[in-house]
């Protein structure tokens, strides 16, 4: 039974004054109001101890190649992914520096997510329009964010190449304007086939327009990135200046044969303390993905600590970490600092900000935002303090591009990484096996990282 209450308060005058008159003599409130009038509130509340503590040193680093530029894009997912694999490229090939082709996974994620976005207009065609399901797929039809399991299907399905065979242009630097027409045709051809479907058009009617649809966003695609190679000649000459070439190979069998892990080893395993994602439970999103026939999006929920121990373990036998987190909690872009104590907002507001990791998934307040990629850590008497980044928005913000992450923050504002299934527990290995819970497309773990 719902809570019974009176006729809604407005804010009466009354309530105004007696409002000013418990400022008036609040003389902290007024100096801060003038420092935050004049510099912002972040310049203000920043902590300089905190910066000066944040080391960017750390005892176990792995080394890496130089630090990529997602630019004006939401690609971060697909960087942070490109970044992993190219580590495994440039040592199976003896170079140390090289970077992987992120226009060409952008091209084949952009075309699934068109198909992807289609199959749900297709299965929804009984809903109403203006009601929930189909009002969210609108929202978004094709939006620049991903997931690790959605990295993962496009290398599967699509392979990788070089940079240099698929480099980067406008607009897969620049997306807005390229989005924003994707979206324009789709919610069209939305319309098209919700009245076609109206009309009375049977399934087979629907899908011959639907793949005409598709054959429309591959042109506007090739437009906007060029046309992804079939097959191309890989040329490079190693550390000790011996030139090698392998002609004619697909990207499927370039990644193969330089890319040697194997991505069905590896697991999403999140941390979202919210009273309906149980500990040791499996989970999937319903209409979030990219490639249809291809795998769900699937988490593992653990507690904090174990959250830590994976990454950790993973670390320390040299190899990197992909991950998501909520990267505008708490943390400056141009320091490259990421830390729970970085700003003290209550001591300059002088009101309480009490949410905790729980609330503020809960309540809309944080959500995994962006992904990155973990490449170090430091560790006193067995447990880490810090962590090394290595972000994906240029060398200019940070140290070269890196950023440190106290573990606090980790605490926090982690919600996801990815690491190998041998690292879980035998229990938690158990648990991938049992069929997952199913949440629906606007749960906080469906966001996308941009």
């Amino acid at each position: 039974m719902g809570i019974e209450l009176e006729k809604a308060q407005g804010i009466s005058l009354e309530q105004i004054a007696s409002f000013r008159n418990g400022l008036k003599e609040d003389r902290m409130r007024k100096l801060m109001m003038n420092a935050v009038r004049k510099n912002g509130i972040q310049k203000v509340a920043i902590d300089h101890d905190v910066v000066v503590a944040s080391d960017l040193t750390f005892s176990h680093e792995i080394k890496t190649g130089a630090v990529t530029n997602q630019k004006q894009s939401g690609r971060c997912w697909m960087f942070a992914g490109l970044n992993v694999l190219r580590e495994r490229v440039a040592k199976n090939i003896g170079v140390e520096e090289f970077e992987l082709s992120q226009a060409y996974t952008f091209f084949y994620d952009k075309l699934e997510k068109a198909n992807y976005f289609l199959e749900s207009i297709l299965e929804t065609l009984e809903e109403p329009r203006d009601g929930r399901l189909v009002a969210w797929l609108l929202t978004a039809p094709e939006n620049d964010g991903g997931q690790w399991d959605m990295f993962v299907n496009l290398v599967d399905k699509y392979g990788i190449v070089p940079k240099s065979v698929m480099p980067e242009t406008f607009h897969s630097s620049q997306s807005r304007g390229m989005v924003s027409l994707l979206h324009l045709k789709l919610r069209e051809d939305a319309r098209t086939l919700r009245e076609a479907h109206e009309n009375g058009a049977s399934i087979g009617e629907l899908r011959t327009q639907k793949e005409a649809m598709v054959g429309d966003i591959y042109r506007m695609l090739t437009i906007f990135l060029g046309e992804p190679p079939e097959s191309f000649d890989f040329e490079y000459r190693d550390k000790d200046k011996n030139f090698h070439a392998d002609r004619g190979i697909t990207p499927q069998d370039f990644a193969r044969k330089y890319v040697d892990m194997n991505l069905d080893d590896y697991v999403s395993v999140i941390n979202a303390p919210t009273a309906d994602k149980p500990y040791g439970r499996t989970f999937t999103v319903e209409y979030l993905g990219n490639v249809k026939g291809g795998r769900d999006v699937l988490y593992l929920n653990v507690d904090p600590e174990t959250l830590r121990e994976v990454a950790l373990k993973q670390l320390m036998d040299g190899e990197v970490v992909w991950f998501g987190c909520d990267v505008g909690q708490k943390s400056d872009r141009e320091s490259g600092i990421m830390n729970d104590a970085l700003y003290d907002y209550e001591g300059v507001l002088g009101v309480p900000l009490t949410l905790d990791k729980a609330g503020r998934l809960d309540y809309g307040e944080s959500l995994m935002t962006h992904a990155m990629v973990f490449t170090g850590v430091n560790v006193v008497d067995g447990r880490p303090n810090r962590w090394k980044v290595e972000n994906s928005w240029g060398d200019e913000p940070g140290k070269k591009g890196y950023f440190v992450m106290s573990d606090e923050w980790f605490d926090q504002y982690m919600y996801q990484v990815v690491v190998r299934k041998s690292y879980l527990s035998p229990e938690l290995r158990e648990a991938l096996s049992e069929p997952p819970i199913k949440l629906p497309p606007w749960d906080p773990m469906g966001s996308l990282a941009r």
